[in-house]
């Protein structure tokens, strides 16, 4: 491809960096502003003008997800050579390749989480340790490795970086130390000792560090304002010296501080490199200006060092509809009504993947879990166990790849939802979360996937679908989901939807409630723009007064809030937020009065373990009824109605349209589509027929 073709349809700070194909450079880069675009171009001009050398070029990026989207779009821009990696993946490739030479005998295993490690060596200490804290010590020990501090050195650190570790200071350095040992005895490497060990090999062994570098001459770092010292460290290793290194990264958007990740290296770039370019790309194709003047309010209280490099966005979009902002009095209104709001956006056209709830924190899920089966609208839940590492999906792939012979010149789909079926796929979700929907969502995903590849092409093959498979493995590229996602905003980082919703904005949730300092206040700042920023063009800003309906009235929105939302709610909406606190206030137990807060119950208006008085022979009549309507409509079954709803009607047994509107869970859009057969069933009667049941 010739060099001035690579260039065309750049925008004139885009093309600046690309044309920068001589290091130091440093692209401040705001969200939504075509950064992966303007660097994969750079590499792509600097390799066709001569400049670079294609295979001597290392991009480094933070996720394998990342990393496979670049290696992509440089294939398509006629670079396909060039190595794109994550910092751990390029180091591991390095120490396998040398470990013969340099340490000799079987190269260590690599160990994938701590957790299991960890609580081995704190039963040896004498310690027990729940879930939440093995968690939280690994998540101690990986801060203290990447900023090089060691056990003998972990409480004064921790103390002076104003740490809260979950269990005792000392008790941490000892599980650490303990832990280092346990390591280094069973030969395993964890991914901060793969840096590390990298980084010694490089540096004791002249002649691999020589070979290193003759290798790698040209380095691009993404997201350089997520790096932290054990990489930087890496990456000047390197380097060894040279200044040909190109960095890309947004000051607003350094969520990582907890995990060592500190954004000096990027706002001190210049100071490093005083002969840098720096190029600002302020121009965001992503959101509407409405989103756009949101963002840049958020940010527009910053302070401190990052203010002198604060990118003020620029919307290239065409007008869209301005962000909301709605109180409600309790969680479950808010979640219910969140729920409403999205499956009205579905129903006008908007893809149910192209929809996101945004929450602090991962115990902010399961009221929108709820909500969401409630109104029959399908979600994914991000974040937790990586796609490909899921024991289901790799038994999965080894089926469908055994499955190849069998299936060769059958259609797609069915060859591979017959092969899924053995596993116990079927179209009905499960109830509620925990592993069986975690399951079936993985499956589900493959399915869908499946379809969407039959839809591309319409000769694919089960070889050409487990080649897919495999290709999205090596990138950690997971299938999509039909479904809205419910996430923090810390996985969201790096993903955009149509429509995003941003919910629980209360002091004590964001900024959250250990923020104390000013530098962790300013993160949680951070981290509001970068939910406002994942949406192209609707978006809506939520909080609730109270955890539970009829709880104390007593939260305030988010500070970060002040100055951007309406001074005060407009006549209708008082009057909507009085009619939901009339439906959600207090709801009392019908058998004991106890007052009713978790949102099964109150859809039962009973406590779970209260005796209940229904008709068992109508609800197993309902939810045959139901398997039959969701196969159907080849939808979930908990879309029809929730084994709670039809539970609730089995108990109240209504006889016409007006008791069915009451039973909680049946809405006027389920009412007219299913209230005859439900109404017939309750009266004994064949759905349709006007036949009595035997």
């Amino acid at each position: 491809m010739e060099p001035d073709a690579i260039l065309e349809g750049l925008d004139p700070e885009q093309r600046a960096v690309a044309r920068a194909v001589r290091g130091p450079v440093c692209v401040l880069a705001g969200a939504g502003t075509g950064k992966t675009s303007a660097i994969t171009h750079r590499i792509a001009y600097g390799v066709a003008s001569g400049v670079m050398d294609e295979p001597r070029v290392l991009a480094v990026t933070f996720t394998a997800r990342a990393a496979g989207e670049m290696r992509g779009r440089l294939r398509r821009l006629g670079a396909p050579r060039v190595q794109a990696r994550t910092f751990h993946a390029a180091a591991l490739r390095q120490l396998t390749f040398f470990w013969p030479k340099v340490v000799g005998g079987p190269p260590p295993k690599i160990l994938e989480r701590k957790t299991g490690a960890i609580a081995e060596t704190a039963n040896r200490l004498g310690l027990s340790l729940g879930r939440p804290e093995l968690r939280d010590t690994a998540a101690e020990i990986e801060w203290a490795k990447v900023t090089q501090v060691r056990p003998a050195d972990y409480e004064e650190a921790a103390a002076k970086a104003g740490r809260t570790p979950p269990i005792g200071p000392r008790d941490v350095a000892r599980v650490f130390e303990a832990y280092e040992e346990l390591r280094r005895d069973r030969n395993l490497l964890d991914f901060e000792s793969m840096l590390e060990l990298t980084v010694a090999m490089l540096t004791e062994h002249a002649d691999v560090a020589e070979q290193v570098r003759d290798q790698y001459r040209h380095f691009v770092v993404d997201e350089y304002q997520d790096v932290n010292p054990l990489q930087k460290l890496l990456l000047d290793t390197w380097r060894g010296g040279r200044d040909d290194v190109c960095v890309v990264g947004d000051p607003n958007q350094t969520i990582y501080s907890f995990t060592g990740a500190t954004p000096s290296y990027l706002l001190g770039f210049e100071q490093e490199h005083p002969e840098a370019t720096v190029v600002r790309l302020a121009r965001d194709y992503r959101s509407t200006p409405q989103v756009v003047r949101l963002a840049n309010g958020v940010m527009g209280g910053a302070r401190g060092p990052a203010r002198r490099y604060r990118l003020e966005l620029q919307a290239q979009r065409d007008e869209g509809p301005e962000p909301s902002f709605t109180e409600y009095d309790d969680e479950l209104a808010e979640a219910a009504a969140v729920a409403q709001r999205a499956r009205a956006l579905i129903e006008s056209g908007v893809a149910a993947r192209e929809i996101a709830v945004l929450f602090r924190t991962n115990a902010q899920s399961e009221p929108y879990e709820q909500a969401f089966a409630d109104v029959g609208v399908p979600y994914v839940l991000r974040g937790g166990e990586r796609f490909f590492e899921r024991q289901e999906v790799k038994q999965a792939v080894h089926l469908l790849r055994a499955a190849i012979r069998s299936y060769d010149g059958e259609p797609l789909v069915p060859a591979v939802r017959h092969v899924l079926g053995g596993m116990g796929f079927t179209d009905r979700q499960p109830q509620g979360a925990g592993a069986a929907r975690e399951r079936w969502e993985s499956l589900a995903a493959l399915a869908q996937l499946a379809e969407d590849v039959a839809a591309d092409d319409g000769d694919a093959t089960m070889a050409g679908f487990v080649a897919e498979l495999e290709a999205r493995a090596a990138a950690q590229e997971a299938p999509a989901l039909e479904g809205v996602t419910l996430a923090s905003l810390h996985a969201a980082k790096g993903l955009e939807w149509d429509a995003v919703f941003l919910v629980g904005l209360t002091e004590g949730m964001l900024p959250i409630v250990y923020a104390e300092t000013y530098d962790q206040v300013e993160e949680e700042r951070r981290l509001l723009y970068v939910g406002v920023t994942r949406a192209r063009v609707h978006l809506g800003l939520s909080w609730a007064l109270a955890r539970s309906p009829g709880g104390r009235r007593g939260r305030k929105p988010s500070r970060f809030l002040d100055g951007l939302r309406p001074a005060s709610p407009s006549l209708a909406a008082e009057g909507r937020t009085r009619r939901r606190a009339q439906r959600a206030g207090p709801l009392p137990c019908r058998v004991c009065g106890r007052t009713l807060t978790a949102a099964v119950e109150r859809k039962l208006g009973r406590c779970a373990d209260c005796p209940a008085d229904y008709d068992e022979v109508l609800l197993e009549r309902l939810k045959e009824w139901r398997l039959g309507v969701s196969q159907e409509q080849k939808v979930p079954a908990y879309v029809v109605l929730t084994d709670a709803t039809l539970q609730a009607i089995a108990e109240a047994r209504p006889e016409d349209s007006a008791g069915l509107a009451r039973v909680p869970g049946v809405g006027a859009v389920k009412l007219d589509r299913y209230g005859s057969a439900v109404l017939d069933l309750c009266a004994g009667r064949e759905p349709g027929t006007g036949e009595i049941h035997d």
